[in-house]
């Protein structure tokens, strides 16, 4: 499963890119709006540093407007990947500039059937919502579940993006269910490499090694 991390922060896509496993980037307008920088200004930096797929998702709501921006957006970088809701009119945008090789992330995704369009619109990427599900008491990770075996009966090629991730539960979880890339908070990734045996062996072994050296100074 790829990485991707859900945020629009350098200093987290620095730290994230410095441990050799993020693969790609999602944001959204909140994400950008919270950083106070202009989407485009961002994005190209973002580019900069992770050399992946990253999500730039359009603020238009209409088709003639998506249209103008995804392609404005599709221009600041070969990585990028816009990122349309997945409403009538994001789904047309899809299906009409996928056409030209636009590569398109069809978000707020809640529903196999809705997961279905996606695909046969074109899409690269779907984004299904599992920690939102979860909020109103809905499986999030069965629909995960439901739209990998859907596109595995079809042969779709759109990757399943697991998104709202909220503990590395989820992302484990994610995994098994199939998900082809799961995109996390920092705060996330960072929470996958803690384990209290981890920390109790290290410091055992340590302990021991330098025992066992002391020992052999003294004599």
């Amino acid at each position: 499963m790829k990485f991707f991390l859900d945020t629009a922060n350098l200093e987290e896509l620095r730290k994230g890119a410095d441990w050799g496993i993020v693969d790609g980037v999602t944001t959204n307008p909140s994400l950008i709006a919270k950083e106070g920088i202009p989407i485009e200004d961002q994005i190209r930096r973002i580019c900069a540093i992770v050399d992946g797929d990253i999500s730039a998702e359009v603020v238009a709501t209409k088709y003639e407007e998506m249209v103008g921006e995804a392609r404005q957006l599709a221009r600041l970088h070969k990585n990028v990947v816009v990122k349309v809701p997945l409403t009538r009119d994001g789904i047309k945008t899809t299906a009409q500039l996928s056409k030209e090789g636009i590569r398109f992330n069809v978000t707020l995704c809640f529903s196999a059937g809705q997961a279905i369009l996606a695909a046969k619109a074109g899409a690269t990427y779907v984004s299904p919502f599992v920690g939102r599900l979860d909020d109103i008491a809905q499986d999030g990770m069965e629909l995960i579940r439901q739209i990998c075996t859907i596109y595995k009966n079809y042969g779709f090629g759109t990757q399943v993006l697991a998104a709202s991730l909220r503990s590395p539960l989820h992302v484990a979880q994610a995994a098994l269910a199939g998900a082809h890339v799961g995109t996390l908070p920092f705060k996330v990734l960072d929470q996958l490499f803690n384990h209290p045996l981890t920390d109790k062996g290290l410091d055992q072994f340590l302990k021991d090694y330098a025992k066992a050296f002391q020992e052999t100074a003294a004599r």
